[in-house]
């Protein structure tokens, strides 16, 4: 059976926006039967590289990033006949991106004053947990781990018994997530969700990167209305046309990010030759500096001879004096004796 690729932001959001479709997909995932589901927003976000917005005020340049949003209220049911509401933010997103970014989003539900629910025990307000889920179209680095689920441990700090973690303060200030690594699906078919999820392994594609063939009768029953909803989508002339344009939209972007690499890449290598000649400069200001401290220190040699041989022509003039007064005496002497004799 051809089915539209959900790898497409514009085949998934159709596919979600049939809430049988939506909670069965969600339900899977989460490992719990979402009875009601309710869309609070959708939300598709490109920011567009810093190098495009040079003349942008402060604080609004942004790095590259698309993200595909959806922010839902669900009811689910428990084991023990109750019920519960979650708020489940479900972020899709085609490149490795800023993590702050995905903290503001969860953020916003902490912040959100009407994510609470009334108990119906005390009719007092309190906080919906909130569920994330994030497709990514990049690796982890986790290898061979295509489905990752982060739980809260509740635990006695001493004992390190583990404790029952439906507790409303612990919910309302801690969240749970499931994060799909879209890229490690490829012929991983070990349980129903990665059966599932083989919906997005892209070895299905046709010869129309759009289409994908699956077989229908590999999905269990109860997964079958998505695959209907993306055959449908398939057959939808707007959602092809769309697919069309999201081509052109990352080409056009793809070929902005090589444009930038190569523009970085000249960069860089003009940085090194400005470095290497930087190196010789320096190199050539040492010799110099060290030619001047060699003839500095000659000078100074120069200096010491030339004192030493002023003493030496002090000393000599000195002896010399003392020699002409000693032949001053000698010659007083001889007249003294010339005239004795006389």
């Amino acid at each position: 059976m051809n089915i539209a690729n959900p790898i497409y932001d514009t085949v998934f959001k159709f596919m979600m926006e049939d809430e049988r479709v939506a909670k069965s997909f969600i339900s899977a995932i989460i490992g719990e039967e979402v009875i009601e589901l309710g869309f609070s927003a959708q939300e598709r976000t490109v920011y567009v590289p810093k190098e495009e917005k040079d003349e942008a005020p402060e604080g609004e340049k942004e790095e590259f990033l698309t993200v595909c949003r959806f922010d839902f209220s669900a009811k689910i049911s428990l084991p023990d006949s109750r019920f519960k509401t979650v708020m489940i933010e479900l972020q899709k997103a085609k490149f490795s991106s800023d993590i702050m970014r995905f903290r503001r989003y969860v953020g916003a539900h902490y912040q959100n004053k009407s994510n609470v629910y009334t108990d119906g025990g005390d009719g007092e307000e309190k906080p919906r947990q909130i569920y994330c889920i994030f497709l990514l179209g990049y690796d982890l680095g986790m290898p061979g781990h295509p489905v990752i689920q982060v739980d809260n441990t509740v635990k006695d700090r001493t004992t390190n018994e583990t404790l029952p973690g439906a507790n409303a303060f612990i919910e309302g200030l801690h969240h749970r997530s499931w994060i799909v690594q879209l890229d490690q699906l490829k012929r991983r078919r070990r349980d129903d969700l990665e059966m599932l999820l083989s919906i997005f392994d892209q070895e299905n594609r046709t010869q129309d990167s759009h289409i994908m063939n699956v077989d229908e009768g590999d999905f269990p029953e109860a997964y079958r209305p998505i695959i209907r909803r993306l055959r449908m989508a398939s057959e939808s002339k707007n959602v092809r046309i769309e697919m069309e344009m999201e081509d052109e939209y990352w080409s056009g972007l793809q070929e902005r990010e090589r444009l930038i690499a190569k523009q970085k890449k000249a960069l860089s290598d003009k940085d090194k030759v400005i470095e290497g000649k930087d190196k010789i400069i320096e190199g050539k200001d040492k010799a110099i500096e060290e030619q001047k401290q060699a003839f500095e220190e000659q000078k100074q040699a120069f200096e010491e001879q030339k004192q030493a041989f002023e003493e030496q022509k002090q000393a000599f003039e000195e002896q010399k004096q003392t020699l002409k007064e000693q032949n001053k005496v000698i010659e007083t002497l001889k007249r003294r004796l010339g005239n004795h004799q006389s």
